[in-house]
């Protein structure tokens, strides 16, 4: 804001978030039934985007079957005592990017 007395104006400053890209995609994983699938993507940067993982067309969530963990700019799902109905396409997806294995 400036202000002379008997004038004033203001301007505001608005500041975007760079989009961040995937530098480490996935890698393709092979487990034995019962034993846990270990998915890991890394990003540009840190970011407050929205990450999504997927099995086909399903999003994931953390639960007592998956477990998604952020550590900065690295991307963990981890699969729990995988079945043959887990088998199929993972994805990640960020912004605009998206890696799959």
């Amino acid at each position: 804001m400036c202000d002379t007395g008997d004038r004033q104006t203001t301007a505001a400053v608005l500041v975007k978030e760079p989009a961040a890209t995937i530098v480490e995609a996935l890698k393709d994983v092979t487990s034995y039934e019962g034993e846990d699938a270990v998915f890991e993507c890394r990003l540009s940067r840190e970011t407050t985007q929205d990450a999504q993982w997927f099995l086909g067309d399903v999003p994931l969530q953390s639960n007592e079957m998956n477990e998604i963990r952020v550590q900065g700019m690295h991307h963990t799902l981890i699969l729990r005592k995988v079945t043959l109905e887990d088998c199929g396409p993972i994805s990640f997806k960020v912004g605009q990017h998206t890696s799959a294995a």
